[in-house]
């Protein structure tokens, strides 16, 4: 089978929608599958991201039997998309080819050449929300327009009903791979990193809550609490990470995101996240999860999941120091275990096996 993924960013720039495509996509190569991915070529309009391989990003070829073909899109204003129809015009014979097509979030790219090849098999992978947003009127429009055009859907998480008015034809929360994560169990921790005992990892954006969680550590450390935080991540707020860290002498080391935090996750007790393949990769580690929100649609995006109750989710910084307080003390235990048997059935050979039947459905 020919497979054609369209993803708006792609390895090794870093990201959960990133990390997601590129998992099934060398799986889908292993089972004999001829697998493309049509990207974004990274330029200037992406340096809020800051990723540190960004330049790397920018060449064509394969990752481990992927072909990618990488279209300068430009800088992000109106005249984007007409652009990218420019390019994909040009790129078309890819999609002729293609006994799938599948869109993640992007369904725009595809949106001329719906009409263009009408018996083709269209798919569409939502990933997430407009960042930090609400939805306008113009985000549902699409999510509907997308839905409607797209011969089957996959919704990354259950708040997509309420919030779009999304019918899935599946649901999921993204998935881990267990055979790496149980190596680096059995490894003997790093020393280095054993003074501190939480971990953040994921981009440096007001959307992960990364100042809510600096600041609850200040909260504790006036508290006489002085928790050491290792951050793995990179993005716009870096100095102001930097900078906060510095005026409350908060014990805080950053590091660069990197692609397999399996390697480091487990030298750590408690992991403050709130994306949920960071969260699942946390509790097959078994470790507490502390998730944040800052508005309405991220709250159901966090609560309407069936691992909720396994987690500690924190509406601000005061509850953060609160739930994090109850743990310290062994007020509340974290039900890691539970948290654990719940993830095992989250793999990426799973999902691979997900994405089939919504191929075969239709």
């Amino acid at each position: 089978m020919t497979i054609l993924f369209f993803a708006r960013l792609f390895y090794p720039h870093i990201g959960g929608v990133e990390k997601h495509v590129l998992e099934i996509s060398k799986r889908f190569v292993k089972q004999s599958h001829k697998v493309t991915v049509i990207t974004e070529q990274l330029s200037e309009s992406h340096s809020a991201y800051k990723q540190s391989k960004s330049l790397s990003a920018r060449h064509m070829g394969e990752i481990d039997g992927v072909k990618i073909i990488r279209i300068n899109a430009g800088k992000n204003d109106w005249f984007k998309k007409f652009r990218i129809w420019k390019r994909l015009w040009k790129k078309r014979a890819y999609i002729k080819d293609a006994d799938i097509v599948h869109c993640h979030d992007v369904f725009f790219w595809y949106l001329p050449f719906r009409f263009l090849y009408p018996t083709k098999k269209i798919f569409t992978t939502f990933h997430g929300y407009e960042g930090n947003k609400i939805p306008g009127k113009k985000a549902i429009a699409m999510h509907k327009i997308s839905e409607v055009l797209s011969n089957g859907n996959i919704c990354v998480g259950n708040f997509y009903k309420k919030w779009y008015g999304t019918k899935p034809t599946f649901v999921t929360y993204g998935a881990v791979d267990f055979k790496n994560i149980e190596k680096y169990k059995t490894e003997k921790k790093n020393n280095r990193n054993l003074n501190n005992k939480i971990i953040f990892f994921g981009r440096l954006e007001n959307e992960t809550g990364i100042m809510k969680y600096l600041e609850a550590l200040k909260i504790l450390k006036k508290k006489g609490i002085d928790l050491g935080l290792d951050i793995y991540g990179e993005g716009s707020l870096a100095e102001a990470v930097n900078k906060y860290k510095k005026e409350n002498n908060l014990r805080i080391r950053t590091n660069e995101f990197i692609l397999n935090i399996e390697s480091v996750l487990n030298n750590y007790e408690y992991v403050f996240c709130s994306r949920y393949l960071s969260m699942l990769e946390s509790m097959a580690f078994s470790k507490p999860v502390f998730a944040e929100y800052e508005n309405p649609i991220k709250k159901d995006y966090l609560q309407m999941t069936p691992f909720s109750k396994y987690i500690s989710i924190s509406k601000d910084a005061a509850q953060i120091v609160e739930n994090l307080e109850n743990y310290l003390s062994g007020k509340k235990i974290a039900d890691t275990q539970k948290a654990y048997e719940w993830v095992k059935a989250y793999t990426w050979e799973n999902m691979v096996n997900m994405y089939l039947r919504l191929w075969q459905s239709s």
